[in-house]
């Protein structure tokens, strides 16, 4: 087998390009697993304002970020096999007692597809301001979201109790729980990412704005991360961004770094180009091929 078969490949589908119409996103989940796609994923951004900027990129407001896991929920209900992640959802703006409950439901009427949940968090002071979050303390407020989801997931009918900085709660139960133990993933360029990552998270996934000795060394560190909190280095998973014209030597050089998951976006406005892109890329990598040898 070689190296790139090893890889999975993920779809993204962008909400403020590609639009919340049911019909235009039922239809691109559709495509995305009868291609042979492993994945679909949506971004988050819970409030925009004018003037956001992410590094020297700036958002119209006016961009229509669906909100992800409702999306995802009902993409569950018109498909069978295609796994259901984020990428990202901004945590610290979430509470997670609420969360829970939702993250709980859809993996649960999903049949357990939640699977690739990527955490953030976030790089607009203007959105942390509008979710009534300090924008300093949003790397602390995720982390521990993080530990009070597990907490959560973890508890039994007699309840848990947590006392920490932003979060405080005594004897609660949260029914129904996820299928199984529901990965967390962490998404994000910076070193407390990666950190993040190695400490608390079942993934890594960096954003796609780094260079190739920042990405070594940002995924070293995840795994020196991991070691140090006594958790098995080899068992985080690594997710990258790529190219929809991404070519088996491009996906090969991943494959390389250690990468399991190669996440793509198709780049057309029009639906049935959209799907002649993710057809190509299915064709090139035999994506259909692959997903009836494990089905």
């Amino acid at each position: 087998m070689s190296s790139v078969a090893r890889v999975e490949f993920g779809i993204s589908y962008s909400t403020p390009h590609f639009g919340v119409h049911p019909d235009t996103l039922m239809r691109f989940a559709r495509d995305a697993e009868d291609l042979g796609f492993e994945s679909l994923y949506l971004p988050e951004h819970v409030a925009l304002y004018p003037g956001a900027k992410i590094g020297a990129m700036e958002l119209d407001p006016a961009l229509p970020y669906g909100d992800p896991l409702d999306c995802l929920s009902f993409v569950a209900a018109g498909t069978r096999r295609l796994l259901l992640g984020t990428g990202v959802l901004l945590l610290p703006y979430h509470h997670p007692v609420l969360l829970a409950k939702r993250l709980a439901t859809v993996d649960l009427l999903s049949g357990g597809r939640l699977r690739l949940l990527t955490v953030g968090v976030g790089a607009l002071p203007g959105e942390a301001a509008a979710a009534g979050v300090a924008f300093g303390s949003r790397g602390r407020r995720a982390d521990e979201a993080i530990d009070v989801l597990r907490l959560l997931f973890a508890g039994g009918a007699d309840g848990v109790s947590h006392a920490g900085e932003f979060f405080a709660f005594d004897d609660v139960c949260s029914f129904p729980k996820p299928s199984g133990r529901l990965p967390i993933h962490v998404g994000g360029a910076s070193p407390a990412a990666a950190r993040r990552a190695g400490r608390r998270g079942d993934g890594y996934f960096p954003g796609g704005l780094l260079t190739p000795d920042e990405r070594r060394r940002q995924l070293d560190l995840a795994r020196t991360a991991a070691s140090e909190a006594g958790r098995d280095p080899e068992a985080l998973q690594y997710t990258r961004w790529g190219s929809i014209a991404m070519s088996e030597a491009d996906a090969g050089r991943l494959a390389a770094e250690g990468v399991d998951r190669v996440v793509v976006s198709p780049s057309s406005a029009d639906p049935a180009a959209r799907r002649d892109e993710l057809a190509a890329f299915a064709d090139r990598f035999g994506l259909t091929r692959r997903a009836g040898a494990a089905g």
